[in-house]
């Protein structure tokens, strides 16, 4: 099973296909070969280090939302 959490693009490098994502503050350089061209603001779910799909900018809000519930159920008192 796959566990995707929404990354946001905060570097592209076009050259190496690859980016760097943030995903609750920690940056993470990935490949985008399997999906194309991206560009800073976009957000991707990544799996084992590969980006598999973009999403639009609402259903990445509500799904980082569910992730930070999942999250602070949890971990109560050290997600805030």
């Amino acid at each position: 099973m796959c566990l995707g959490i929404p990354g946001l693009v905060v570097e592209v490098n076009p050259e190496k296909d690859s980016a760097v994502i943030e995903v609750f503050g920690v940056r993470r350089e990935i490949s985008t070969f399997l999906v194309g061209e991206v560009s800073r603001g976009d957000y991707l779910i990544v799996h084992t280090g590969y980006a598999i799909e973009k999403l639009d900018v609402e259903e990445a809000k509500i799904r980082l939302e569910l992730w930070e519930e999942i999250l602070k159920d949890a971990y109560p008192g050290q997600v805030s």
